[in-house]
């Protein structure tokens, strides 16, 4: 599907310099970046897929009183942004 979009023209550049170092169509990597920034990963060819509507994503067990079972989905990933943003200005702070 053909779309126009108006981008700033630093994330433009970003985009195509990331392109050209990866050797791919600049199509390609606005794709895989827009699916991983919607936390879907690559794609899956539906011959991969097991039942209907399953798709193979590691899982781990846990206890069924674990605090992670008493959380919505949203809130365990607004808890993991807010720490990998924490971590993110922790690494990028100017050392005194």
């Amino acid at each position: 599907m053909k779309t126009t979009l108006d981008l700033p023209n630093d994330l433009v550049r970003e985009v195509k310099l990331r392109a050209v170092n990866e050797e791919k169509k600049l199509k390609d990597v606005i794709s895989e970046l827009l699916r991983r920034g919607l936390g879907q990963g690559p794609t899956v060819p539906t011959a991969d897929l097991g039942r209907r509507g399953q798709v193979g994503i590691p899982l781990f067990p846990s206890k069924k009183d674990a605090p992670a079972a008493r959380r919505s989905v949203r809130s365990l990933i607004t808890a993991e942004y807010e720490t990998l943003t924490r971590e993110d200005l922790e690494r990028h702070r100017p050392s005194a």
